[in-house]
């Protein structure tokens, strides 16, 4: 028979003079009615033990615990598959580095490229980290690179905010081009920001990536990847593919975004005569 126990981040407590309680994922605390079951033997069940004697009451609670999605068979660890292993980084070393310590924990076997290499290549994956804007047209062939079969991530600075954009793996999916569309429409300064992006831009001393703050965009790039390769199901409350990711490289503090892609546009019909 096969064993059920608590997920990752749940967790249950016996709380004095009441009954059990439930830590969610998210923190939360959930009051458990355990009517006339054994508290004891419900957490031996919850935490893996076997299932012993048949007891209509703890398998009514356990089957609770599955359906709200907190006990799971397992523990079931996901590997990092073999056929997308191949990933290119291209970019700054200041974050392609820690990416690729981040990435062969994982699994994965990153390697550093040029530009030009992602033409003729086909890795799994390729992910474009730059420490500045992203100038006009940089990306657009890397866009393409879903259509070939090749999940495409990238992040960038702009000052003292990082964005990491959200991983296409598929032609439906994200691009830079559209993050840029959805930007320049979701703020009344499209023209100061499209001029910022354009250049030239006047500044005093340069911004410099901390080790913490390349760490955390390394991590949340590395999450990403890892999380496409091994099919991980969403946990957040925005999708991965449909969120776009702000850093206050000051403060370490992360922000999401709902975005989605951008439809193309039908030309104008032609006048009749």
């Amino acid at each position: 028979m096969s064993r059920s126990q608590l997920v990752p981040g749940v967790e249950v407590v016996a709380v004095p003079a009441r009954s059990l309680a439930v830590r969610t994922a998210d923190g939360e605390f959930l009051s458990v009615r355990t009517g006339d079951a054994d508290q004891g033997t419900l957490l031996d069940r919850l935490s893996g033990g076997a299932a012993g004697a048949p007891d209509a009451e703890l398998d009514r609670l356990v089957r609770a615990f599955e359906d709200a999605g907190y006990v799971a068979e397992g523990p079931q660890p996901r590997e990092w598959p073999a056929e997308r292993r191949d990933v290119r980084l291209v970019g700054a070393p200041a974050l392609t580095e820690p990416l690729a310590a981040y990435l062969r924990a994982a699994g994965a076997e990153p390697r550093s490229a040029a530009p030009d290499d992602l033409a003729d290549e086909a890795p799994a994956a390729v992910v474009w980290c730059l420490d500045g804007p992203v100038p006009a047209g940089l990306w657009d062939a890397a866009d393409r690179l879903p259509e070939r079969g090749i999940a495409w991530s990238r992040c960038h600075r702009e000052g003292w905010q990082a964005y990491v954009e959200p991983l296409a793996a598929t032609a439906q999916d994200v691009t830079s081009a559209h993050i840029r569309a959805r930007r320049l429409a979701a703020t009344p300064a499209h023209r100061e920001l499209d001029a910022y992006w354009s250049g030239p831009r006047t500044s005093g001393a340069s911004v410099q990536l901390t080790a913490p703050a390349a760490g955390l965009l390394a991590a949340l790039l590395a999450d990403d990847l890892t999380r496409w390769a091994t099919d991980a199901p969403d946990t957040a409350a925005l999708p991965a593919r449909r969120r776009l990711r702000r850093v206050d490289l000051r403060t370490l503090t992360v922000t999401e975004h709902p975005v989605l892609p951008v439809p193309d546009v039908a030309p104008l019909p032609k006048k009749a005569g």
